[in-house]
């Protein structure tokens, strides 16, 4: 019976190594043809959502052991970054994309270049991830935290490329006005002038609940997670 660290680590890896293995094109393609399309989604969300149930209770449960000492002045950087978190994850999962599940159709439409945050990242909800998990591995030194939040950290970070990867190998030509469209580092295909930003395809009102999100989570967080958020200079 796995406990404390161990149960985390390993529920850490399901997590982790599930969305890459079952989204691998051999097994994805071998289990459709078993079970098809709406068969491997259940399978894919029974396994990612049992196994990030399963690591959520194991970092809840594991003990505190230090790695590194914590740094309060870091809260800084965590206070800071966490709003761009919010509203990248915001903005992505409110709007349309080819690098979503079942995303492929829009590539099919007359709508390159992308849409809103997409002319920053064709990635945005995975950054915002990502950031989160910086920000915290940042504010926790604890073996239980290094392996939570580096567990995200590997899924966003590498699940770019993954996705990326997979799209250009099952699309082909289709995918190339995407891929030169957009960038999945954040503003590169805005820097190098391959894109221009689309404010009107942003919204006003998604960076908007993104902050509001935030400082629900920023007040609250006290009371949600049990630690503050604040440097000492303002509790």
């Amino acid at each position: 019976m796995l406990d404390g660290i161990n149960a985390l680590l390993a529920a850490t890896v399901i997590f982790v190594g599930g969305h890459f293995f079952l989204s691998s094109l051999p097994v994805r393609a071998w289990i459709i043809e078993r079970l098809g399309a709406g068969g491997f989604r259940g399978l894919y969300a029974l396994v990612a959502g049992g196994s990030m149930i399963w690591m959520l209770i194991a970092y809840g449960a594991a003990p505190y052991v230090e790695v590194w000492p914590e740094v309060m002045a870091l809260r800084w950087v965590a206070l800071l970054a966490m709003p761009i978190a919010f509203v990248l994850v915001v903005c992505g999962m409110t709007t349309r994309s080819p690098t979503a599940i079942g995303g492929e159709a829009l590539l099919d439409m007359p709508r390159v270049p992308l849409p809103g945050i997409l002319r920053v990242t064709r990635h945005p909800a995975l950054w915002g991830v990502a950031i989160w998990a910086i920000c915290h591995l940042l504010v926790n030194g604890d073996a239980a935290s290094v392996i939570f939040m580096g567990g995200f950290l590997v899924l966003t970070l590498g699940g770019m490329q993954h996705i990326d990867a997979r799209r250009e190998a099952t699309l082909g030509a289709a995918w190339g006005p995407t891929k030169i469209r957009s960038s999945a580092i954040p503003f590169a295909a805005l820097l190098s002038r391959r894109t221009e930003m689309d404010w009107s395809g942003l919204g006003w009102w998604r960076p908007l609940l993104g902050l509001l999100l935030y400082a629900v989570f920023l007040g609250g967080h006290t009371v949600f997670f049990g630690v503050s958020p604040f440097p000492p200079a303002l509790m």
